[in-house]
């Protein structure tokens, strides 16, 4: 089992401060190469430039989402190693404990995981679904989005951002 004081994860704050400076930063350094008539935008309309402009922002909110997406399930696997290593007496707990005597890390996290919080926090049951729907969209990034972008749910940075924050202003994580 892993020492618990080498269980970090990235805090949402940590992300969406990151995914803030990167998109300030890029919007201000392309629309000054505008502004300077770049070579790089020679023969680009206003319209052209600005729809370039959209499209980098795009795939920054897509890169964030994933980032977001990651710490949501790196904090629930470190709650889900904390509460096995702790001996907690809640149900959770407990039913942590027997996953972790068979899996030990290499629990499911959709599967295992996830079907146990909802299991012994029902009211949680709309933000797991919402997660899980949400983890299409991780999966399609995470694997090189060879295959068609998920249609289902709109998944945006914002939406991602705001579920995840819900997520851990609600779910009651174990913390060392």
């Amino acid at each position: 089992m892993p020492r618990t004081s080498d269980l970090e994860g990235q805090s949402l704050t940590e992300i969406a401060g990151y995914h803030n400076d990167v998109v300030d930063s890029l919007t201000f350094f392309m629309r000054q190469l505008w502004r300077q008539n770049n070579s790089r935008f020679v023969g680009y309309s206003l319209e052209e430039f600005n729809d370039l402009l959209f499209v980098r922002i795009e795939e920054t909110d897509l890169r964030s989402s994933l980032a977001i997406l990651a710490a949501v399930e790196a904090a629930l696997r470190i709650d889900y190693l904390l509460r096995a290593a702790k001996r907690r007496k809640d149900p959770l707990s407990k039913a942590f404990r027997t996953i972790y005597r068979e899996k030990q890390e290499k629990a499911r996290f959709d599967e295992d995981l996830l079907d146990l919080w909802g299991q012994y926090y029902p009211e949680l049951k709309r933000i797991i679904g919402e997660l899980r729907a949400a983890l299409h969209l991780r999966h399609w990034l995470a694997h090189g989005r060879y295959w068609k972008r998920p249609t289902h749910g709109k998944f945006d940075y914002d939406y991602v951002y705001t579920l995840a924050d819900n997520l851990m202003a609600n779910f009651p994580l174990f913390r060392n």
